[in-house]
Formats: structure tokens, C-alpha cells, sequence
């Protein structure tokens, strides 16, 4: 474990088919060829439907004169773009005050919008870290992959640059008194979502009275959260250390540069069985006599939720695989060891 001192800057649908073919002793050999044929027909079919059709992002339309909404593409301009590391940036985008919609259920936490790449017509979410405040402006931090066509194609637009986004769609159902206790768990940038919670919380437009714990990890100090992210949580965690804490789990600590303004507890390793079990059964929290009795209780009983976001390995290796088109699927690796149940196990 690492305590930064004052000194320390962070900066921070694939087509699947399946040919069935009618197979007969006595096939001659023209009804094969046929059926190659029509094996490679499909094929071809199924392919180009692929490629070809369009999908959500192509065939929204983009509208500048109606309130913003997950069924067409609104213009937004890119007031602001800070570097927070060499892989990743905060960008602030902003569209008109009188397309903002009506907030209702809209804007809960935890929720997104789809940015599109306009040069090849795809669409990704982001999470907006504060919201959306009255001038219609959101927030980003976001991290440039190589393979990411829309985060590198963000990190090469200039203030002053349009860019369209479709939205706000829920991420995350929240209520307010469902649960007792709730484990965040993230890595890199996934801690997008779970800042917009708990600003929120933290904001006093929450009734929640639990408990929140956040772990989060990143490869390196210098990618760790940039400032914007860290000292609100920062901030909110010293001043209400019976409702939140935080952790935080790096690789591999590398050198330290710059000045930080706060102390922060960085531990070295991934985020694991032993690290969560001791944000739950953690002494200052709960009483002596819990702990005696935590490895022979059924868990699934305890009002707990765990939401984990990250790199699909970590999120793996967490709460077990995504199911098909990234549904939840069954709750697995260490959370599943730990006897947790998929009512209390959500992945982003």
C-alpha cells in the first residue's frame, strides 16, 4: 500500500446462421452440388446483411430544432478538451439550454448518451460525470483505445467541432431504499457511471441512507482518475466516512510526479477476494461480532448490491462473463465464489 502525500499530481449484431443440410446415402452427386450452392447463397445473404443493413445509429435522424432524445441524433459543440494523460481526456460538450428535455425519469442515475462517429456512422455510450447542467453542458472522460474508432475519433476533434449525440437512456434503475449496502467496482474509465451516482447521492437528491464502498483500479498511478474525478469523491468520502469510502488498486505504481493537493491510498494489485471481502466485513463499519460468522452466513440474504464496470477481463473476473449481446448472464468469479446472487450482482 502507497499514501500519496501532497506532492503527488495524478494525472491523470453479427448475422449467425446455421445451414442445415438433408443428408441421404444415396445422394447423387448433382443434389450436393445444389447444396453447396445454396450453402454459399446463404452464406453470401447472411454476410451482406451484416455489412450492409443499416443499424440504430445510421438510420436516426439528426434533428436541431427538437428536444434531445434517444430517437434521433441532436448537434452538440465541443466547448472544452483537457488532457488528463497520455491515453485520456476530459471533454465538455455542450448543446442549446432549450433542447434540454423534460428531467422526470430521464436523467436518474445512472444514464448515457450515444456519441457518434460521423465519418463511418457508429455509435458508442458515454457516460456524462456531472450530468447535464442548465446550460446543456456534459462532461467526459474519456479514454482514446486503438481499436476504439469512436474514442479516437473524439480525441482528434477540436474546440469549436460539432459533434451529435442521441440520448439520455437509463444505464441503471436506481432506488433509493432497495439495498443497505453498495459495492462499486471499476476499472479505468468505468468509474464514469459510478461518479454520476454518487454526485448525486452526495448532492442531497438522494434519500439513500446506506452504505457505498468504491474500489476501483487502473493499470498505473498516472492513469488513475484526473482531479475532476477524484477530489469531489475525495472530498465527499472525508467528510462522510460512515457513508462512503473508496480504495484504490494500481498495478504497478510507477514514478510520482507533481504536486496533489490530498492524501490518496493506493494499494498495489488487483482488485480481489480479499480486497472486497474487507470493504464488507470492514471493523469501523460493522459490528466486532459479524465478522465471526461472515464465512458461514448465507449472503444472498444480506441487502447488498455489487455493480461492477471495467475491461471485460476484470469484469470476468469479478462477476463472471457478459451472457449473449451483453446481457447479465450468470454471476461468476470471485462474487460467485463468495456466494452472491445475480439479484445482487449488476454489470455495466
Amino acid at each position: 500500500m502507497l499514501r500519496l502525500k501532497p506532492g503527488f499530481q495524478v494525472l491523470a449484431s453479427h448475422a449467425g446462421f446455421r445451414a442445415r443440410g438433408l443428408t441421404t446415402v444415396n445422394a447423387s452427386r448433382s443434389l450436393r452440388r445444389a447444396a453447396a450452392a445454396l450453402l454459399l447463397g446463404g452464406t453470401s445473404t447472411a454476410l451482406a446483411a451484416y455489412f450492409l443493413l443499416p443499424d440504430i445509429s445510421r438510420g436516426a435522424p439528426t434533428c436541431d430544432n427538437i428536444p434531445l432524445s434517444p430517437s434521433h441524433f441532436t448537434p452538440a459543440k465541443l466547448v472544452s478538451s483537457t488532457i488528463t494523460s497520455s491515453g485520456t481526456k476530459i471533454l465538455t460538450l455542450a448543446i442549446p439550454p432549450e433542447l434540454l428535455p423534460e428531467e422526470g425519469d430521464l436523467f436518474a442515475p445512472i444514464w448515457s448518451v450515444f456519441i457518434k462517429d460521423d465519418d463511418i456512422q457508429v455509435e458508442r455510450p458515454y457516460t456524462p460525470l456531472d450530468g447535464v447542467d442548465e446550460n446543456g453542458n456534459m462532461k467526459f472522460w474519456i479514454k482514446r483505445y486503438q481499436h476504439g474508432e469512436v474514442s479516437r475519433w473524439l480525441h482528434s476533434k477540436q474546440v469549436g467541432d460539432t459533434i451529435e449525440i442521441r440520448g439520455p437512456l437509463k444505464t441503471w434503475s436506481w432506488k433509493d431504499d432497495a439495498w443497505d449496502e453498495i459495492i462499486l467496482i471499476s476499472g479505468g474509465t468505468g468509474i464514469t457511471p459510478f461518479y454520476q451516482l454518487l454526485r448525486t447521492v452526495s448532492s442531497g437528491n438522494s434519500s439513500f441512507q446506506g452504505r457505498i464502498t468504491l474500489l476501483h483500479s487502473s493499470k498505473t498511478l498516472s492513469e488513475l482518475p484526473p482531479h475532476d474525478i477524484l477530489d469531489p469523491l475525495l472530498n465527499f468520502a472525508r467528510h462522510n466516512p460512515e457513508k462512503f469510502r473508496l480504495k484504490f488498486f494500481v498495478d504497478s505504481f510507477g514514478e510520482t510526479k507533481g504536486q496533489s493537493s490530498m492524501d490518496l491510498e493506493v494499494h498495489k494489485g488487483s482488485i480481489g477476494k480479499e480486497s472486497i471481502r474487507s470493504a464488507l466485513h470492514s471493523v469501523s463499519w460493522f459490528p466486532w461480532w459479524r465478522g465471526l460468522f461472515s464465512q458461514d452466513s448465507d449472503v444472498s440474504d444480506r441487502k447488498i448490491l455489487f455493480l461492477v464496470c471495467g475491461p471485460e477481463k476484470m469484469v470476468e473476473a469479478i462477476a463472471g462473463p457478459y451472457g449473449r449481446n451483453y446481457s447479465q448472464g450468470p454471476v461468476g468469479g470471485v462474487l460467485q465464489s463468495l456466494g452472491y446472487k445475480s439479484r445482487q450482482v449488476w454489470k455495466l
